[in-house]
């Protein structure tokens, strides 16, 4: 790959410290748009001296947007939330701030523009997170129609807010929920094992973007990005304790009270759950098959069970192992 200047969006985040690591390996110039730079920082050990630069960005600010993009060669746009927060809400920054960094984007000349949205983003979906990922689909690429959208389902890594929620909830909780529609049916308390699930690696979503932006030819398509293996929000739960090795019930929850206890957590500064998410597990959260994904850019999933192991092993109990020897 050329040298190139890229502007990314959300860097600090999740998927953005996975997605910077790799773009520097590659010898790209690279630009942290982000809110307060020195939550950034971090990151600047992951390239040479002076290749990875922030630029504190308010993106409610247009003028702000352009100079973050200005003379940027690729630009990607991570910005996400879950939980709407002041003016920080899912209109502001999945509908509209999209649009406004893509049209920058066109604007100053950029080649490649790669949008991360949600499998699942759908303008008719009950659940406002869906729909404003799809209202930012449209606005992306109404700006820049050669952009490249990418639809992750749920993502885990070491910092993922997944696996890990569940693993810290099993040392304090006498039980780990399990939501489903048919449960304390007579005869099938735990119903279908809740809504289904397709896991991605971190790692796995940092490589296609990078794939996205070397390729032209991936410009104006749609990728759903999915792991390898499908899974119930029983078996997520199975598959969590075995590795932290612990023992808790698995409390069967309709969506009634499911909404309930969402309710009830909203109240919190950072609620755990909240009515829009119970929404969003309402449907299955799974590649359709109607959009290319990880094969159509050269890209072999990673499986959960190969990755779980070298992060959650931290919320094993402390064993000490007594070793003899002869004297």
């Amino acid at each position: 790959m050329t040298r190139q200047l890229v502007t990314v969006f959300g860097g600090s985040g999740f998927i953005g410290r996975h997605l910077v690591q790799r773009l520097a390996a590659t010898g790209a110039v690279i630009r942290i748009a982000i809110r307060y730079r020195e939550d950034a920082h971090f990151l600047k050990t992951m390239g040479d001296v002076g290749q990875i630069t922030t630029l504190e960005t308010d993106i409610a600010d247009p003028a702000e947007i352009h100079r973050a993009v200005e003379g940027a060669d690729w630009v990607v746009n991570l910005v996400g939330i879950f939980h709407p927060r002041g003016r920080h809400t899912f209109e502001n920054l999945h509908a509209k701030a999209p649009g406004q960094i893509a049209a920058a984007a066109k604007e100053a000349g950029a080649s490649r523009f790669v949008h991360i949205s949600a499998l699942g983003a759908d303008d008719e979906a009950e659940s406002a997170y869906a729909r404003t990922k799809a209202d930012g689909e449209t606005a992306v690429l109404a700006a820049f129609p050669e952009a490249t959208i990418i639809r992750p389902s749920v993502v885990f890594g070491p910092e993922d807010n997944f696996f890990n929620l569940f693993a810290r909830m099993a040392i304090w909780a006498p039980c780990l929920p399990v939501i489903d529609k048919h449960a304390w049916k007579i005869g099938n308390m735990y119903g279908d094992g809740g809504p289904k699930f397709q896991p991605v690696y971190v790692g796995d979503v940092a490589d296609a973007i990078v794939a996205a932006l070397e390729n032209p030819s991936q410009g104006g398509k749609i990728f759903e990005l999915a792991g390898p293996h499908v899974y119930t929000m029983r078996q997520i739960m199975e598959t969590t304790l075995r590795e932290i090795r612990r023992d808790r019930w698995l409390m069967p929850m309709t969506f009634g009270m499911a909404k309930l206890q969402a309710a009830l957590m909203s109240l919190l500064p950072k609620p755990l759950l909240t009515r829009d998410q119970v929404l969003m597990m309402m449907r299955d959260n799974v590649a359709s098959g109607s959009f290319p994904g990880f094969k159509d850019l050269g890209i072999e999933p990673t499986t959960a069970e190969a990755i779980l192991p070298t992060y959650l092993n931290r919320f094993r109990r402390t064993h000490r192992q007594v070793i003899s020897r002869p004297v």
